[in-house]
C-alpha cells in the first residue's frame, strides 16, 4: 500500500503539473490572439469615427481598441484631468480634454438630427504631475486626430468636476459640464497636434476590454481534465486501502467484529 501510494502520488503531481501547464499555454495564447488583433488593427489602418460609432450611439464592446479618426477643435477651457490612472508603475493623471468634431467622415450626416456638432472626449496623454499639463498643447485650429476608442466608464456618485478634476470619465455626467451632445465613448489620441506625438503628454498603451485578455478555453479545460486525474489517482489509492482493510476483516475469526458473520455457529 505505501509503494502504491508513493506510484499514486506521482501520478497526482504529474497530472497537477501537467494540468498547470495548460493553464499557461491558456494566458499565452490569449495573449498571442490578441497581439495578432492589435497587429491586424494597426495593418488596417484607421477608419473615420462616423464609420463605426455615432453621436449618443450606444458603445458596442467590439469597438474597444478601435483606431479611428476625426476632424475638429479643442475646447480647452474644458480640459480636467483624470487622478489614480497608472502608467509603467507610476500613478498620475490623464489629461482630458473636449473635442467639438466638424467632421467624422460622413459630413455630419450622423449628427444631422441632433442638436449641433458632437464633442468627442479626448485624452491627450498621461502626466505625473497636474502642473504638467499646463506644457501641453490645446490647439486652436482646425485639426485631424487618430487615436483609439474606449467606452466612457461609469460613474461612481461623487461630483463629477472638483477643482478641474473628475474621478473618472463618466460621459453621461460629463456632458453637463461641456455640453452635448456627445459620445459613449472616448478616443485615446495617438497621432495629430494635440497627441501624445505633438505636444501632448505620455502615451498610453492601447485599450482592451476588461478581462478581454481571457484564457483560451480549450486549454483551460484541458488543465481541469488533468487536475480530475491527478484526484482519481489519490482516491483509487484511498479506495484500494479500504478494500484491503474490509478483505482484512472478512478473513479473520468469525467471531471478529465487522466481519458479517459473527454470532453463526461454528462448523
Amino acid at each position: 500500500m505505501v509503494g502504491l501510494l508513493l506510484v499514486f502520488l506521482l501520478a497526482a503531481l504529474v497530472c497537477g503539473r501537467l494540468g498547470a501547464w495548460q493553464l499557461d499555454r491558456a494566458y499565452e495564447r490569449a495573449e498571442l490572439a490578441a497581439q495578432q488583433e492589435a497587429a491586424e488593427a494597426a495593418a488596417a489602418g484607421p477608419s473615420w469615427l462616423g464609420e463605426v460609432l455615432a453621436p449618443q450611439e450606444g458603445f458596442p464592446g467590439e469597438l474597444v481598441g478601435r483606431e479611428v479618426r476625426a476632424t475638429g477643435r479643442f475646447e480647452p477651457e474644458g480640459s480636467l484631468l483624470v487622478p489614480g490612472r497608472a502608467l509603467e508603475g507610476r500613478t498620475g493623471y490623464l489629461v482630458l480634454t473636449p473635442f467639438r468634431l466638424s467632421d467624422d467622415g460622413t459630413g455630419g450626416d450622423t449628427w444631422a438630427d441632433l442638436s449641433g456638432a458632437p464633442v468627442l472626449a479626448v485624452v491627450q496623454g498621461w502626466v505625473e504631475q497636474p502642473a504638467d499639463a499646463d506644457a501641453l498643447v490645446h490647439p486652436t485650429d482646425e485639426v485631424t486626430l487618430t487615436g483609439w476608442l474606449q467606452v466612457g466608464e461609469a460613474t461612481s456618485g461623487a461630483a463629477t468636476v472638483v477643482d478641474g478634476q473628475t474621478p473618472e470619465i463618466a460621459l453621461s455626467a460629463l456632458v453637463n459640464e461641456w455640453g452635448g451632445p456627445i459620445y459613449t465613448g472616448y478616443l485615446v489620441a495617438t497621432a495629430g497636434p494635440g497627441s501624445p506625438a505633438d505636444g501632448g503628454g505620455a502615451a498610453l498603451p492601447r485599450p482592451t476590454i476588461d478581462g478581454g485578455t481571457d484564457a483560451n478555453l480549450q486549454n483551460i479545460f484541458y488543465a481541469l481534465q488533468w487536475w480530475v486525474f491527478g484526484g482519481f489517482a489519490v482516491l483509487l489509492w484511498v479506495r484500494l486501502v479500504r478494500d484491503e482493510m474490509a478483505g482484512g476483516r472478512r478473513g479473520g475469526r468469525p467471531t471478529d467484529a465487522d466481519t458479517g458473520i459473527a454470532g453463526l455457529p461454528a462448523a
